[in-house]
């Protein structure tokens, strides 16, 4: 398991830019998704529903997931769970990714 910070995050973005191995995971509610918005071409599974585990254990387990939430304590938490499920690479960005909201600040 690995922790990043959201500078960090940033490079790993970059270098995966076209990468079909590489997924970005939003764990926070369809709302927060919608409203405050998501970084592009990020899947959106909450954390929160009650179907979850479910709807991870369909995604491949051979990709690498870059997971992110509003503080990184979801993330986390979904981090923890997706090895537990045997996924390879799962990271997790700690703290706020948007900044002041700004979805496009990681492009």
């Amino acid at each position: 398991m690995t922790d990043v910070t959201t500078e960090e995050a940033k490079v790993i973005i970059a270098k995966h830019k076209n990468d079909s191995n590489f997924v970005i995971l939003d764990v926070r509610s369809p709302e927060e998704f919608k409203k405050i918005g998501h970084l592009e071409k990020a899947i959106n599974i909450d954390i929160e529903s009650p179907n979850f585990q479910e709807r991870i254990a369909e995604l491949d387990t051979n990709k690498t997931y870059l997971v992110y939430c509003r503080s990184g304590g979801r993330s986390k938490a979904a981090q923890e769970l997706m090895c537990q499920l045997g996924f390879k690479e799962v990271i997790n960005v700690k703290g706020y990714l948007f900044g002041n909201y700004d979805r496009n600040s990681l492009k």
